[in-house]
């Protein structure tokens, strides 16, 4: 097989890659740069993979390359190929995230990277890169002094990217699906860490380099703090819901584990967080046009969804409408916010709520991912997450017991609305006006409609989870 049909068969399989069920080939390789190699480490190469669907779609993917003389028995489960490289000859070619000794060489590149000030992680870091073509060009933010003798441990939960802790000290994303242009993760986590806010892990640095093709930036990767101790927000949630349900005769507010504080604490953190993004970002106003044009894709968006999710038939019109009314509103002003904000995007730590992720939906286009957009549209995120802690957590009830069924659904609707309650209270400070109620059940309407396609393509038995939620948003 040659290095391409390798690296075929390899990126296929990876759990980050998100072309699965697609025909493509690995047409073509583009090699951005080589890491200086350490004593005793291996040759480490960072790769750009040229994915070529057979409907004539193209894609690039980062795969950085681990290339050893022999076969290393601990990284058997790593292997991507063996092949003649032009730059090092025959080898034994390795995922390099997977390499200790490689992510070795990563965390000293960063540590030797100078240290820059200034904000934005765009088109500073362009000017950069461009004084230095066909190099991988490292960036560091000053204040924080990286520990070379931490080990790597590469997670394992990571969908479309891969993330590499450095001992207690680091945290290293690879982006893998990339895109010329400034990653919007990378340019909010630069903006926020020089704000000083409390709601973020800070940026320590990022990598970038420049795409031959469009002389725009490519960036790479980012080293951010490590929040080692941090629970997961929607795991939070879930137990939450769970000791609730251990308590048959109790009322969400008067159990043990009652959410709502930390929903209310959440809300805040949402708010401060847009807060900072709209002084440090331009904002801009949708007025009767940009309403309509947002009215419009909505349900345009409900019509596609439709074809693949006949149940929302029963919905259809009372959701035209909904969306239709935002016409009606005044001039609504929008910002930079999150764009894929759920219970997990958040980590709770000893110091309160952060914010994790500002890439945006993955499946959608970078151009379309550093669009400004209403902040509500991250609290119907939010909203709708609350509805599936609820649900998930019921779904693991079925089949064992169905006495407390009933229960169960009265209980969780009663959790669900009174952690709602507290984060929008939170978030807004006060009651919300009409005009605001009425954007954000159109937001959480437009997203339960995603999350009906998303689920009857994926996981169909929740399907009525988000036609659940349009019931309760058309009733």
């Amino acid at each position: 097989m040659t290095a391409l049909d390798q690296l075929t068969e390899f990126v296929g399989t990876a759990r980050w890659f998100g072309g699965k069920g697609r025909a493509f080939s690995v047409t073509g390789t583009r090699r951005t740069g080589i890491l200086p190699v350490t004593d005793g480490g291996p040759r480490v190469a960072i790769d750009l993979a040229e994915i070529t669907y057979d409907d004539g779609d193209h894609e690039l993917y980062q795969v950085p390359l681990a290339f050893r003389d022999e076969p290393d028995d601990r990284l058997a489960h790593a292997l991507v190929g063996v092949w003649d490289d032009p730059d090092f000859g025959p080898s034994h070619v390795y995922d390099a995230v997977h390499d200790k000794d490689a992510m070795g060489q990563w965390l000293s590149a960063f540590a030797h990277a100078g240290a820059e000030a200034g904000t934005g992680a765009g088109a500073d870091a362009g000017s950069i890169a461009a004084s230095r073509r066909d190099l991988l060009v490292f960036h560091r933010l000053p204040g924080h002094e990286l520990d070379l003798t931490a080990h790597s441990t590469l997670f394992s939960g990571e969908q479309s990217n891969s993330s590499v802790a450095f001992g207690d000290d680091c945290l290293m994303k690879v982006f893998r699906k990339v895109t010329p242009g400034v990653n919007p993760d990378i340019q909010i986590h630069h903006v926020l860490t020089e704000a000083g806010s409390d709601h973020v892990a800070g940026l320590y640095g990022w990598l970038d380099t420049v795409d031959e093709a469009s002389d725009a930036i490519i960036q790479l990767a980012m080293l951010q703090q490590f929040l080692r101790t941090a629970s997961d927000g929607w795991e939070l949630a879930q137990t939450s819901v769970r000791n609730l349900f251990a308590e048959a005769d109790l009322h969400a507010d008067e159990v043990g584990g009652d959410f709502a504080a930390e929903s209310n604490r959440l809300g805040v953190a949402l708010a401060e967080t847009h807060h900072m993004l709209a002084e440090a970002f331009p904002t801009e106003t949708f007025d009767q046009v940009g309403l309509a044009a947002l009215a419009a894709a909505m349900q345009n968006r409900l019509a596609e969804a439709s074809e693949v999710v006949p149940e929302l038939a029963e919905h259809a019109t009372r959701l035209q409408e909904i969306y239709g009314h935002l016409v009606s509103l005044d001039d609504v002003r929008v910002q930079r916010i999150h764009c894929d904000l759920h219970l997990g995007q958040t980590l709770r730590t000893v110091k309160g709520w952060k914010i994790v992720d500002f890439e945006g939906e993955p499946a959608k286009p970078l151009a379309e991912r550093l669009l400004p957009d209403s902040p509500w549209r991250d609290v119907a995120g939010m909203l709708r997450s609350f509805d599936y802690a609820s649900a998930v957590v019921q779904r693991a009830f079925q089949g064992s017991d169905d006495t407390g069924a009933r229960q169960r659904a009265h209980r969780g609707t009663e959790w669900t609305e009174r952690n709602r309650n507290a984060f929008v209270t939170a978030y807004a400070g006060r009651a919300l006006t009409p005009d605001e109620q009425l954007l954000l059940a159109a937001y959480e309407a437009d997203k339960a409609v995603y999350e009906c396609v998303y689920e009857a393509r994926n996981r169909p038995s929740w399907l009525t989870i988000p036609l659940a939620g349009l019931a309760r948003l058309t009733a």
